[in-house]
């Protein structure tokens, strides 16, 4: 069998044409945004997009050669442009090779912060009550060495799980003790409680550490207070300290935007640099526990957020353009999707979503989710997203159980109403438990969806950059290549 197509295939089709299938959205008074299948852009005006569609274009026009590069009409016996685009989605899609790749273990619920924003509804007491016991741990364990997948991560969440270490230690060791996967491990910490012990561990196991870091120290303890007034001061000397023990590539920080973040994206930012971190995550608060408790969720809404996170991310062009090489991770990871046929693992940007199929989640008391913030939801008496017990479930019960199923059938983009026909489908995913939390629906109505608001804001604000600005579309282009 011949690997490749003869020439003919590829030049222009000399029979009748049919449209290839396109997404189409109003960018203008008279200008249309076209998005081929894997989500190439294109901008036609409004009379070259209903010539189009009328199949009026013939070769020599300049709309054919147009349309036909952009992937969006081929001759109807004509394969090569059918074949191309099935193998850069199969490219796109092959995440879903890699069933259930994060293991997420909430040894303990406890915190000795008190964050209003809170979106786990850390407890402050009773040991015996939300700490995770070993027993839950290793039936946990067993669940996640049979997912499918090669290399797994498991990462360590609370509360705050160094209230837990010595279980943290239990797992590591555990893990490391079985064969048959590779096994990466992450602690999410606020670092009040990291001390030398911790760091030897995490440095004998090669473990990295996640924090959070909500700007300059004003800010921080405002957003993250704590008996004495200092988790900024602590989670500084933190980062500070595993730097320097770990590596400055172990340690990694992310921020919450508040109401009282909104005006200070310039001096979180610095912070950041300040710090010498390579490039900050500008997020939004998510609608779950304390969060929605002390109405912090509803402060802001996305027309103020997307607008904070235009000044963030011009700020980040213009640290690069003055020769500081500085990340914002989320556009970093939407520019991959926009800009190339990578898969990536962020479940937010997967359809179907990484719910179960992406990650699971087990609880201090044994309880197994399809997120985390499914997980989150339940501590606020919602069960939805809640598939099964450690005591009682397998892996495949947990992956077939009805309730994940449910969940996963409902991020499908491609059929979803209003996602399905949207300009930027190929590059968004859906959240079902998002969704749920804030409509009481996981499939969700898009048009009234902050979600979707923000998703298409962002990837808006990147196109625009991209095509207006060249200094900062090289600079975007980098992040993408990355």
């Amino acid at each position: 069998m011949a690997r490749f197509l003869p020439p003919e295939s590829f030049g222009a089709a000399t029979e009748d044409l049919s449209l290839l299938p396109f997404n189409f959205e109003r960018a203008g008074a008279k200008q249309y945004l076209v998005a081929n299948l894997v989500g190439d852009f294109i901008r036609l005006t409004e009379d070259e997009l209903t010539r189009l569609v009328d199949l009026r274009i013939r070769p020599g026009d300049g709309l054919y050669e147009k349309a036909y590069a952009a992937h969006l009409v081929s001759g109807v016996s004509q394969n090569a442009q059918r074949q191309l685009l099935a193998a850069r989605l199969r490219s796109r899609m092959s995440f879903l090779q890699q069933m259930t790749p994060l293991h997420i273990f909430v040894v303990t619920l406890r915190c000795e912060h008190s964050c209003p924003y809170c979106q786990v509804s850390r407890q402050s007491t009773d040991r015996s009550r939300y700490d995770m016991s070993e027993e839950t741990a290793m039936r946990a364990l067993d669940i996640a060495f049979a997912s499918p997948a090669a290399r797994i991560k498991i990462e360590f969440q609370g509360g705050e799980p160094l209230l837990n270490f010595p279980l943290i230690r239990t797992i590591v060791t555990a893990a490391k003790a079985r064969s048959g996967k590779q096994v990466d491990f992450v602690i999410a910490s606020n670092l009040a409680l990291l001390d030398d012990a911790v760091l030897s561990f995490c440095k004998a196991n090669n473990i990295l550490l996640s924090t959070s870091l909500d700007g300059p120290a004003d800010l921080h303890n405002k957003n993250r207070p704590r008996p004495g007034a200092n988790s900024h001061e602590l989670a500084v000397a933190g980062i500070q300290r595993a730097k320097e023990v770990l590596g400055p590539d172990r340690v990694g920080a992310l921020m919450t935007t508040t109401e009282a973040s909104l005006n200070r994206v310039d001096d979180i930012i610095d912070e950041y640099l300040r710090l010498g971190l390579d490039g900050i995550f500008l997020r939004p608060l998510s609608p779950f526990g304390f969060a929605i408790k002390t109405k912090q969720f509803a402060k802001y809404d996305a027309k103020n957020w997307l607008a904070f996170y235009e000044r963030g991310l011009r700020r980040v062009l213009k640290i690069n353009r003055q020769g500081t090489p500085f990340r914002e991770f989320y556009a970093a990871l939407l520019l991959t999707r926009m800009l190339s046929d990578r898969p990536i693992g962020y479940v937010d940007l997967r359809s179907p979503a990484g719910a179960g199929l992406g990650a699971l989640v087990y609880n201090y008391d044994g309880s197994v989710f399809a997120s985390d913030e499914g997980r989150m939801l339940a501590e606020t008496g919602d069960d939805a997203f809640r598939l099964g017990h450690v005591e009682h479930d397998s892996y495949n019960s947990l992956i077939l159980s009805d309730k994940l199923i449910g969940a996963i059938s409902s991020s499908l983009t491609q059929c979803a109403p209003e996602c399905s026909t949207c300009v930027y489908e190929s590059h968004c995913g859906a959240d079902p438990v998002y969704h749920h939390a804030t409509q009481g629906d996981a499939l969700g109505i898009k048009p009234l969806s902050a979600f979707c608001a923000r998703q298409k804001g962002i990837m808006g604000l990147l196109l625009d950059i991209l095509e207006n600005s060249p200094e900062d579309a090289a600079i975007l282009r980098r992040w993408a290549a990355a």
